[in-house]
């Protein structure tokens, strides 16, 4: 079902296959989990096998933002945003509110207060979420000063989006050994590290631990894949720069 209006008119809504009742079960039964990790992991289970969806976020210099409330289909950062926003919700009604806090600072529809990049979400000083990559990388984190949304050659990956300076840590793949996946924790928000000059990130999904195996849960761009699935942790690092792990505080 799609379409159906939570609040204000200005909101895009498309549930896809979920009613708002179906919804309402997902939330009331996630709200029984404490640990937010097993919750993100709870909900983000329900959304297995949703296609990918690219630009589905309305907005940009010359075009005014829309909230876009979207289970239809998601790209790897609308998928985390969606899931977190639901974690933070009680009842149906509070994903509009919960999402906007999530995906805009100060909670405004805007694009230049979007949260373009992953990690935007620890950026600020009152955050529901930390960034655990240098306790969960045992002494093996790297860190660099990236000049955020400025490529090599000086040109901004955003239009009229400023260049931050940030630090970012990083776990290299060739060092994620047993010890290391041991110390993630399942429903940690995990991104691809980028070498890329003004990225933090190439890629977004969570961490999955269940029966002894440790899963990206993430959509997956795939040709004839290209919908949220789980893959084998250590098998998808095999071909990738590191690991940026991020996680909700226990007392959120």
């Amino acid at each position: 079902m799609s379409g159906i209006a939570f609040a204000a008119e200005t909101d895009l809504v498309d549930l896809g296959s979920w009613s708002k009742v179906e919804l309402e079960q997902i939330i009331t039964s996630a709200r029984q989990v404490d640990n937010p990790g097993v919750r993100i992991v709870s909900i983000s289970s329900h959304f297995i096998d949703t296609p990918y969806a690219a630009n589905t976020l309305i907005g940009g210099p010359q075009e005014p933002e829309q909230l876009v409330i979207n289970l239809a289909g998601f790209d790897c950062f609308t998928l985390l945003d969606v899931v977190e926003a639901l974690r933070r919700s009680s009842v149906a009604e509070d994903l509009p509110e919960q999402l906007k806090k999530v995906r805009y600072r100060d909670a405004t529809v805007a694009y230049e207060k979007r949260r373009h990049f992953f990690s935007d979400w620890v950026a600020d000083e009152i955050t529901a979420i930390s960034d655990v990559t240098a306790e969960v990388g045992l002494g093996r984190a790297k860190h660099v000063l990236k000049q955020l949304n400025r490529k090599s050659d000086g040109a901004p990956w955003l239009p009229e989006i400023a260049v931050t300076a940030r630090e970012i840590y990083y776990i290299p793949a060739r060092d994620i050994d047993t010890e290391v996946v041991a110390a993630l924790n399942s429903g940690d928000y995990v991104g691809i590290y980028s070498h890329l000059a003004g990225l933090d990130v190439s890629h977004t999904g969570l961490i999955v631990k269940s029966a002894g195996k440790v899963m990206l849960r993430h959509v997956s761009f795939r040709n004839g894949v290209e919908r949220v699935v789980d893959e084998n942790l250590l098998d998808y690092l095999q071909h990738t720069p590191g690991l940026v792990v991020y996680r909700v505080k226990p007392q959120e």
